[in-house]
């Protein structure tokens, strides 16, 4: 009979263990502003997250995904604190101004809620400080999503560069970022309206494409911080910008690499991309998918290898996964990891001395 007991026991448990496993991650999401908001819409039916509440106090802007995505305006509360409180969930999302970011890391963190906001991390150090404090002191987790992070190639040309040496010392990386600008593309009014504010935003194309090279440079530098940050910006819209600029070139110095990041909402086609030099060749991350390696040949010769590159495995292929298997300790971020915390306060330093540098047209040396 013990024995008996002692199996149900531990068949329970394995049970048990096996379905708290596939349990979704309960997520509540904060704000609809940010239209990159339909990428957790679009997750959601993969299984590895709930939508348990929405806060978005402008109606309207609710119902419009309500009816895109089939869901309850039940869900959808006025503020952050009553979603909170009703729904109880283990994480939350921020698709509001980057501005809210803090409001939203004050609002969960002292609950034990984790949080993943948009890119970049905050407007400036000073939020950016608080949010690392609160998340520190209530141990939550508190990351960043890029585009770029989901990119096959992104990983490759890491793994190639870094990894296995292929092309040998890196000297040079550039990124580039952007595209016609967020009125040309038809961004819809709610995110126009903050997206082109300097405050709510943080500024304009420096912050929202500058924080993509600024992420990628951290994490091929192994989280060593540039030693000087020089930055030119440009106002090319003003019809369209009349508050930000929109061009934007940032110069990086590192002891043994220079890094040029170009975000810009001047681009003729819109792109994501980068070449990382090295003495021996180059690596082109094209776009998510393509990527070419070129190994040097004499003085202007070269052996190129192309690579078309399948989507990464699961939970690294979406931000949502990715979160879900955070919070529930199924994968363990390193600390200059792209999503990571450690990373993305280095971010946002890089984008407050480019501003500083671009402002007063002078180089900004950080302190060490």
């Amino acid at each position: 009979m013990q024995y008996k007991i002692l199996f149900i026991l531990l068949t329970q448990l394995l049970i048990t263990k096996v379905y708290s496993q596939k349990e979704p991650l309960k997520v509540g999401v904060v704000g609809l502003t940010h239209t990159h908001v339909h990428w957790i819409f679009g997750s959601e039916p993969r299984g590895d997250i709930k939508i348990v509440g929405i806060v978005e106090p402008n109606t309207e802007l609710a119902r419009q995904y309500a009816d895109q995505y089939k869901f309850s305006m039940t869900l959808v509360y006025n503020s952050i604190e009553e979603m909170l409180a009703k729904t109880k969930p283990e994480a939350v999302t921020a698709f509001g101004t980057i501005f809210e970011h803090l409001e939203v890391v004050q609002a969960a963190a002292p609950k034990g809620i984790h949080v993943m906001v948009e890119k970049p991390l905050a407007v400036n150090m000073e939020h950016a400080v608080k949010m690392k404090e609160l998340a520190k002191k209530h141990n939550i987790h508190l990351l960043t999503n890029y585009e770029t992070t989901w990119y096959p190639t992104t990983h490759k040309a890491y793994e190639l560069a870094k990894k296995q040496n292929a092309i040998g010392d890196i000297r040079k990386i550039m990124v580039h970022d952007g595209h016609k600008g967020p009125k040309k593309i038809g961004v819809n009014k709610e995110f126009l309206d903050w997206l082109t504010d300097p405050v709510q935003n943080g500024g304009g194309a420096e912050i929202d494409f500058g924080c993509y090279g600024a992420n990628l440079l951290t994490w091929f530098m192994n989280g060593k911080r540039p030693n000087s940050v020089t930055a030119i910006s440009q106002q090319l819209q003003p019809e369209n910008n009349p508050k930000v600029n929109d061009e934007s070139i940032i110069l990086l110095q590192y002891d043994k690499t220079v890094a040029v990041i170009q975000g810009s909402w001047n681009w003729p086609i819109g792109r994501k991309d980068m070449e990382i030099y090295g003495v021996k060749g180059v690596i082109y991350a094209d776009n998510r998918h393509d990527l070419r390696m070129r190994i040097s040949e004499g003085y202007d010769g070269f052996d190129e290898q192309a690579m078309k590159l399948e989507e990464r495995e699961a939970p690294f292929d979406d931000p949502f996964a990715l979160l879900a298997a955070v919070v529930k300790n199924n994968v363990q971020l390193e600390a200059y990891d792209l999503n990571a915390l450690d990373n993305n306060m280095i971010v946002v330093e890089i984008l407050d001395a480019a501003r500083k540098s671009a402002e007063l047209n002078k180089t900004i040396h950080l302190k060490k």
